[in-house]
């Protein structure tokens, strides 16, 4: 019994141990206070944006900060974006409070929709929202998701729902039901959301608070978490209670990762990469062996259609600008008296205009950009690819190669295998026709020490009329 008890004794003592060793600092670490996560939405909202926000939601997942402030400065943005946006909000388990802020900052278009979205919707002094109608991309028919939300132009005080096409019709609808179903999920004011898709109707921070569309006013994030003390925000489905007033604040910034995807899926840049990407391989392909064009040009095509496939492309632009590089490609192989070059470069700049005319500022391609590319091209293709094209049809002045067609005399009587001066050098030829002493002669062919030779007949000839 004694030795039982002894036994007893020593698993208690290696229970508390392990206890004091593991679960000391879990309790620690759960004890510990938590953060507010800050991330910022400033410009224009697209898949950069995306990509940072779900980055930082799962970061602010993973170290379970209280809450997750999304401060907001945006014009509006893509819709494919501004949706994957607010499906990460409404699954976020951390609460999101969004907040217009600094004073002067708007939150318009895809910005409305993500302000309703959010559990807490809060703006600074001296801001605004709104203007949240559709836009529809001219030419085909766009792809679900492809469209875009822009300020909306208004005429005579709204639109007119009769004089509107179907189409146009359905993207509206579609943008109301969507921003009215946040409403309602949020408890917000849905019919002033509705409001700010059909007349992109704006609001200011005071009217907003006045009309139900946003909780609060604050003037700084510490004044933000401040007021958002000890509401009860809906999570999934469950009540929480924030408690908000003496934790830290965390910025989570951008990294290179999303600065680099910034800079990709910016239209200009993607135009400039598919361009050069272009270029370079027409280059390549035009003067085999050079490699290097090759290269570079792939890669910066592989680039620009990756960002096309995240970016709303018109398909027709798209088209009209294929078809004006190959038609101006074309004048250099086909003299048309300028009819090709011109026409190429017509389509070139109709397509350039109607390839990203999203109507969001930092989503289209600039005017003066278009103009540029579309002299340089003509200035490529004319003169730079049509002079090397012209340099490769020119016939070879060195080397074996420019022996063949060489004229020479024979220097000694043969009818097979002979003697024979081409450029004042003595080189041994065959031939099958007999030649005489000082007959002209010019080489057919090259096989290599020996030169195939022929009389050469317009000399001969020349010589018998003389």
């Amino acid at each position: 019994m004694r030795i039982d008890s002894t036994m007893w004794y020593s698993k208690i003592s290696y229970s508390i141990i392990f206890l004091i060793v593991f679960c000391w600092p879990l309790s620690l670490h759960a004890q510990s206070p938590k953060q507010a996560l800050w991330m910022n939405i400033d410009g224009a909202i697209g898949p950069a944006t995306h990509d940072y926000l779900q980055r930082g939601f799962g970061k602010a997942i993973e170290q379970n900060s209280a809450v997750i402030i999304l401060q907001m400065d945006t014009p509006g943005g893509l819709d494919a974006s501004m949706r994957e946006i607010i499906r990460d909000i409404i699954a976020s388990p951390v609460p999101v409070v969004g907040f217009v802020s600094p004073s002067g900052a708007r939150a318009a278009s895809a910005g409305t929709y993500i302000l309703y979205a959010s559990h807490i919707a809060a703006m600074a002094p001296a801001t605004n929202l709104g203007a949240a109608t559709p836009v529809q991309i001219g030419g085909l028919p766009s792809t679900p998701g492809k469209d875009t939300l822009d300020q909306f132009q208004e005429k005579d005080g709204g639109t007119d729902n009769a004089s509107q096409d179907p189409m146009t019709n359905k993207i509206v609808n579609d943008a109301v039901a969507y921003i009215r179903g946040l409403a309602q999920m949020r408890g917000r004011n849905a019919e002033w959301a509705e409001k700010a898709v059909r007349e992109a109707a704006s609001l200011t921070a005071e009217e907003a608070l006045e009309h139900g569309v946003i909780d609060l006013i604050a003037t700084s994030i510490p004044d933000l978490l401040t007021q958002i003390d000890g509401r009860t925000v809906n999570v999934l489905g469950n009540e929480l209670t924030l408690s908000t007033q003496q934790i830290s604040i965390e910025h989570f910034e951008p990294d290179w990762r999303t600065r680099l995807l910034a800079i990709i899926t910016d239209p200009n840049i993607a135009y400039i990469l598919m361009l050069f990407g272009i270029y370079a391989l027409i280059f390549e392909f035009s003067n085999p062996g050079m490699i290097f064009p090759g290269v570079v040009g792939a890669v910066c095509l592989v680039l620009a259609l990756f960002a096309f496939q995240v970016l709303p492309i018109n398909y027709a632009g798209l088209a009209l600008l294929l078809f004006g590089i190959a038609f101006m490609l074309a004048e250099v192989f086909v003299p048309s008296f300028g009819a090709l070059g011109i026409g190429g470069m017509i389509a070139f700049v109709i397509g350039s205009v109607m390839l990203l005319d999203t109507g969001v500022p930092g989503y289209g391609v600039s005017i003066p950009l278009i103009v540029t590319f579309a002299l340089l091209s003509a200035a490529f293709f004319l003169l730079v690819l049509g002079m090397a094209i012209k340099a490769r049809q020119r016939p070879v002045v060195s080397g074996m190669e420019q022996m063949v067609q060489s004229a020479g005399e024979a220097l000694d009587d043969f009818t097979q295998q002979g003697w024979v001066r081409i450029h004042g050098e003595r080189w041994e030829a065959q031939t099958s026709v007999p030649l005489k002493r000082g007959d002209k002669i010019r080489v057919v062919a090259i096989d290599g020490l020996i030169l195939r030779v022929e009389p050469d007949l317009n000399t001969t000839d020349q010589f018998k009329e003389g």
